[in-house]
């Protein structure tokens, strides 16, 4: 039930966006257990002075490459699970569409699984 937010710089052709989605998403099916159709991915693109992310924080170089994901997700997940997803979504995305390691940026929101409506104005887990 993850609900994935990506950014990044305006410009990208739909294949290179398609990509980083279809990456993503394929790293969530395999080290978060998503089920297949599971699949709520969200991608804004911005301008360079809408997009203020430091270039050069905890020493690691990024380019005007860098994509932020954030996702919402439920806390049920160990550090190991979490530690591995990172390396799977930086790994996928490597490949497809060819981004480097560095320009990868994830953030996790974990919330109860209570908060959740999938629609129909249910809270399909609680």
């Amino acid at each position: 039930m993850p609900l994935v937010r990506i950014a990044m710089r305006r410009g990208k052709p739909s294949a290179y966006i398609a990509a980083v989605r279809d990456s993503i998403y394929t790293a969530m099916r395999e080290s978060f257990d998503v089920p297949e159709n599971d699949r709520f991915i969200l991608v804004s693109q911005h301008d360079a002075d809408e997009f203020d992310c430091d270039p050069r924080y905890m020493d690691i170089v990024r380019s005007d490459d860098l994509v932020v994901i954030q996702i919402a997700c439920r806390d049920s997940r160990s550090v190991t699970q979490k530690q591995a997803f990172f390396r799977c979504v930086a790994e996928k995305l490597a490949i497809a569409p060819g981004l480097r390691p560095e320009d990868v940026f994830i953030n996790l929101l974990e919330t109860a699984k209570e908060n959740w409506s999938f629609g129909n104005g249910i809270a399909q887990y609680a």
